[in-house]
């Protein structure tokens, strides 16, 4: 069975300690009953790999590092997802999921027909460690970001930043996506991936993306749920580029 593994803060080195506290802490020593000796998994914030030795003493859960583990192969594709915050708990659903597909970064914005307007810090905080559960549990080397939440404006402005923007809308037309999406997107690297709130973009919205250089498309003839268009998108891409 492969040790469990654990992110820490900051860049380290073979032969440190490091200690786990909160959550980690709690895990290691009340819910995996990890002791002294055990052995676990060290993740630093420069997506270092550490195999490491548990020190676990009077409440104190510490971690001695040893050699760096090979790092994992680069995905081919940054993929970063900008979605319309639905209601409800669902976009907790979508940070989970999107992180186990291997997204780079999650942007929640908010559009003109968004039924949640607003997410608050305490939903932000939550998508993240969300994040990082489900990073730990899949066993990437690093956390997707999950950002600030901006509105649809100021993700215009953001389109610039990207190699290729796709814009899935449920009225796009042209011909179907197995057969543009390859030539879409090669040869880049950074790709945003934008999908909007249960009620959709409004006209102006999607002639505004295209205007900052969207490229619009559809995902086959029945509509998709907010929470699930993106998911989509990332598998076919992950496919597409041998992930």
């Amino acid at each position: 069975m492969a040790a469990p593994r654990f992110f820490v803060e900051g860049v380290h080195g073979a032969g440190q300690t490091v200690t786990l506290a909160g959550d980690d802490a709690h895990k290691i020593a009340h819910v995996l009953r990890k002791r002294s000796g055990d052995a676990i998994q060290i993740i630093d914030s420069a997506a270092n790999r550490f195999d490491a030795v548990l020190e676990i003493e009077d409440g104190s859960v510490r971690a001695q590092l040893s050699a760096p583990v090979a790092k994992q192969t680069a995905p081919p594709l940054q993929i970063t997802v900008a979605q319309g915050v639905p209601k409800g708990q669902k976009m907790d659903f979508v940070v989970e999921k999107l992180t186990e597909l291997g997204g780079a970064a999650i942007v929640p914005f908010y559009s003109e027909r968004s039924v949640v307007l607003e997410s608050g810090q305490g939903k932000l905080d939550r998508w993240r460690r969300l994040a990082k559960t489900a990073a730990t549990q899949c066993g990437r080397n690093e956390i997707p970001e999950v950002r600030e939440p901006v509105n649809f404006a100021e993700l215009l402005e953001m389109f610039a930043q990207y190699d290729c923007v796709l814009f899935p809308w449920e009225l796009a037309g042209g011909a179907p996506l197995r057969d543009v999406l390859p030539s879409i997107v090669a040869g880049v690297r950074r790709v945003l991936v934008v999908v909007g709130p249960e009620g959709g973009f409004a006209h102006s919205e999607v002639e505004a993306a295209e205007r900052s250089g969207a490229r619009v498309i559809g995902l086959g003839t029945h509509i998709l749920r907010t929470e699930t268009a993106a998911l989509v998108v990332v598998a076919l891409l992950n496919y597409l580029t041998g992930v």
